[in-house]
This record gives structure tokens, sequence and C-alpha cells, in this order.
């Protein structure tokens, strides 16, 4: 299993990669993974294997609900794909921001990304949790094509109004 760590900004670059290299990940500006790994360090894991970085997951703390992290993206490069990568990062990341009492995850997937459903499904349960889902982002919320992008959380999100 590779080393979960917090990414760095000397990692910016191979998380732009990772995400170019999937062809289906919405691609961010090289600006961005470098905002990310220099502002959401804390709240975003890489995983290193064999002294690179094979996998990151980019979150933020809701600023509306500092109980929650809204994972932003997951990706994994070919080489470690099928190894369990993925649900240990975000595992890694649930346990590393728990003491700052953060409970609940939230993502948006596109209805027909299966694969990542089966992924936060997987997390829920190896969390003895429960996870819902709820329409968010229709295609007509977005100016280009882009598909609807449905809310998953995994908590228990029963207190909790729309938010």
């Amino acid at each position: 299993m590779p080393t979960l760590r917090q990414p760095t900004l000397a990692d910016a670059a191979r998380l732009w990669e990772i995400a170019r290299d999937t062809a289906v990940l919405d691609l961010n500006s090289s600006y961005s993974y470098l905002l990310w790994c220099r502002d959401f360090a804390e709240t975003s894991v890489v995983a290193e294997h064999d002294g690179r970085v094979g996998g990151y997951v980019t979150g933020f703390v809701r600023p509306t609900d500092p109980t929650t992290v809204f994972v932003w993206q997951v990706a994994v490069d070919d080489a470690l794909r099928g190894r369990g990568v993925a649900s240990a990062m975000l595992n890694f990341l649930l346990d590393h921001l728990a003491h700052q009492g953060v409970s609940m995850l939230e993502t948006t997937i596109s209805p027909d990304n299966t694969g990542s459903q089966a992924l936060f499904a997987s997390v829920a349960r190896s969390r003895y949790t429960s996870i819902s889902t709820r329409k968010l982002f229709g295609s007509n919320n977005f100016p280009d094509q882009h598909e609807p992008e449905d809310l998953y959380v995994i908590g228990d999100d029963s207190s909790r109004g729309e938010q």
C-alpha cells in the first residue's frame, strides 16, 4: 500500500498530470492544483508509491458547515488502480479531520459514474455509516456541456437541513 500524506507544492504538477491522464475528470488549470496543494493541503491527501505520487484526493471543509469535508476530486494513476488506494485515501482524510470535528463527507457524482458511486458506497460501509443522495446540479446549471451532478453524503445527515 502506498504512503498516504498531505500534499506539498512539489506535488501539484503531478496531481494535474494524473487528472489529465484519467481522461474522465474535469481537468482544472495547473494553477488550481498549486492552490490546492498550498491552501487546502490539510484537507487533501496524496498516495505516494516508490517515491512518486500515484493518487490524490482534493477537498475542503465547507465554510458554512465545519463538520463536513467536501471532496472535489479523487484520482488514482493506472498503475495503482484496483488496489483500494482511493478508499484508503478517503478513510485517511476522514480520520485525519475527525479531531477538527469533521464527521461528514460530501461529494458530487454524475449519474453515469458507477465507479465513483461504488467507491463512496464502500467507504460508507467500511465506516458503518449511511450514504444518501439527492439531485444537486442539473445540466442546465452549467454554462457548458456538463452532465448533472448528484450530491452524495456519507454520515448521518438527518439532523441537517438543506445546505
